[in-house]
């Protein structure tokens, strides 16, 4: 047997924390010396310990760990669970990551306000091109909603283009519209040269061209595009335009896991000012 104190050196925690453990019923000593008060540990017990610790560092109350400790679940289920639980922490922490690049992104435009530069913005028509779609709805135009809306239709339309021996033929396109419901529209497109209404499983359209976009060139990740798009929203009042849609993207360079090194073309339908 251990005493308390080689128990807490072999399991890594402090004399305190197994006390605790004890006082509420969650880990009790194998023996305790009635003339003494001390405590002593079995061997067998640090896979208990084992379970106590995982299960709170994932989260679960010491409540719920009681209740699961006290069920009667093997080895083979406990760790099922904790694998699930581990993901949705691993899921949680992705969706926090996400979040904070926008809030960073948010407070470097505040930081920058009034000196934002626009030499790069350019107007120039657009030509109309032929693509394959695949489309879906996104809650809002925030990028924390479009952004799991559109990444998985790219993959997916490619594949679905590589079943029907349908080549690619340019760089990606993404465009928007609104929804009745007030939600947005996300379509995901390559550019392909087949004919329109032929039965697929994916839609073949014609985007018409446009007669006068404001451009500019995002280089980084889409989670840091609004930044880039103010800057072209700016120069677009400033000059005496007013947006007529939403901006298409064109994805000009996308290495594959590498979203600080993406290449995105912004390209916004623009007319004059009147009146």
């Amino acid at each position: 047997m251990f005493s308390i104190g080689e128990f807490a050196r072999h399991g890594r925690v402090s004399v305190r924390m197994l006390r605790h453990y004890d006082a509420i019923g969650l880990l009790r000593p194998a023996r305790v010396d009635p003339a003494s008060g001390y405590r002593f540990y079995e061997a067998a017990q640090l896979g208990t310990l084992n379970r106590v610790i995982a299960l709170k560092d994932l989260g679960f109350t010491l409540e719920q760990v009681r209740r699961i400790l006290g069920e009667p679940v093997d080895a083979s289920e406990l760790y099922g669970m904790l694998r699930l639980r581990r993901a949705e922490l691993e899921a949680r922490m992705e969706a926090d990551a996400a979040r904070l690049a926008r809030v960073e992104a948010r407070l470097r435009m505040i930081e920058s306000e009034g000196h934002m530069p626009a030499a790069d913005v350019q107007i120039k028509p657009l030509p109309p091109v032929r693509v394959a779609e695949l489309t879906a709805t996104a809650a809002s135009y925030e990028p924390g909603d479009i952004g799991p809306v559109i990444q998985p239709l790219y993959p997916e339309l490619d594949r679905r283009l590589t079943r029907a021996g349908v080549t690619v033929t340019g760089p990606g396109i993404a465009y928007y519209e609104d929804s009745p419901d007030g939600a947005i529209i996300v379509h995901a497109c390559l550019p392909v040269a087949v004919p329109p209404g032929e039965a697929h499983d994916f839609a073949v359209v014609d985007l018409p061209g446009i007669a006068s976009a404001a451009t500019i060139v995002h280089r980084g990740s889409m989670d840091e595009i609004v930044t880039t798009g103010q800057i072209l929203a700016r120069w677009i009042d400033a000059h005496g335009h007013r947006a007529v849609a939403y901006a298409r993207e064109l994805y000009l360079d996308c290495p594959s896991g590498s979203p600080e090194r993406w290449v995105t073309e912004l390209q916004t339908p623009i007319e004059p000012v009147t009146g």
